[in-house]
């Protein structure tokens, strides 16, 4: 329904204006999330190595081609005995987001983050997973059609101007509207090289 020309970041951006909750050094999101629920993403891919494996703690530091390092709480202390030091990993890095508009008195105002691990199989190759999802719904406050503009306000008063790419998107959409945003990432990193005979 809608074409938003604010860039992804801005719905981080709101999380933090509405609810003080989105995560540090992520990617920039890509422009133009879509109304009606229709989610827009990106996929990226990148290898990198193992730069620590730390058997006491449970946890595998993993370094990107950039010298940027991340550490994952590895679930099966197994999977530590697989792995060394300087191991080639792979990683898939996945953002998307579905912007929609909802009517006055369909919801509240809110913000909520969800975040879930995973590890591979036993008898697998090491792996693991990590998603976060930031919810936020804002209520529309103030409507500008001349200057394609709408402002949203969160959960605890925070507002945030945004502009409407197309003015035609704004037709039917009123004033105690509801907006929502979904913003998902996840990154999943493997092991990348063949799975070990036993």
């Amino acid at each position: 329904m809608t074409m938003w020309t604010k860039s992804l970041s801005m719905s981080v951006l709101l999380a933090v204006a509405f609810a003080g909750a989105a995560g540090a050094q992520t990617p920039p999101p890509s422009p133009n999330p879509p109304m009606a629920g229709k989610a827009e993403g990106a996929v990226m891919r990148v290898r990198g190595t193992v730069s620590a494996v730390d058997k006491e703690n449970k946890t595998i530091t993993l370094k990107g081609p950039r010298g940027r390092t991340i550490t994952f709480d590895v679930q099966d202390p197994t999977k530590l005995e697989t792995v060394k030091v300087g191991d080639p990993v792979v990683g898939t890095y996945v953002e998307a987001v579905a912007v929609q508009l909802k009517p006055a008195g369909s919801a509240t105002p809110s913000a909520t983050v969800s975040e879930a691990q995973a590890g591979s199989k036993p008898g697998d190759n090491p792996a693991g997973a990590i998603r976060r999802e930031i919810t936020l719904t804002g209520k529309i406050v103030k409507i500008d059609t001349k200057a394609q503009r709408v402002t949203l306000e969160g959960p605890k008063g925070g507002q945030e101007t945004i502009k409407v790419k197309d003015p035609k998107n704004l037709e039917g959409v009123k004033v105690g509207d509801l907006v929502e945003v979904r913003y998902m990432q996840a990154l999943v990193v493997a092991l990348d090289k063949p799975k070990t005979e036993k």
